[in-house]
């Protein structure tokens, strides 16, 4: 199980919104913790992990549920 350390619910906003929420909230964490995010915007499917890859943060894993995406980022 990972360790999550902070929790940001994206649910809601449509792109970019949801990346740009995710960067704000990485910046505050410290290297190897990891974030989650909760976003409705099946747009984010594709852009958190490209975001993620492009930054050098990496996506430990993520699930689609159908109508809510759940991403685990760990700041790199």
């Amino acid at each position: 199980m990972t360790d999550v350390a902070q929790t940001l619910d994206a649910s809601g906003l449509a792109c970019p919104m949801p990346v740009v929420r995710t960067r704000q909230a990485i910046d505050q964490l410290e290297t190897g913790q990891v974030l989650e995010v909760i976003s409705t915007d099946r747009g984010s499917l594709q852009d958190i992990p490209a975001w993620a890859s492009s930054t050098g943060n990496r996506l430990v894993e993520h699930t689609d549920g159908g109508d809510r995406f759940t991403f685990l980022i760990e700041k790199g």
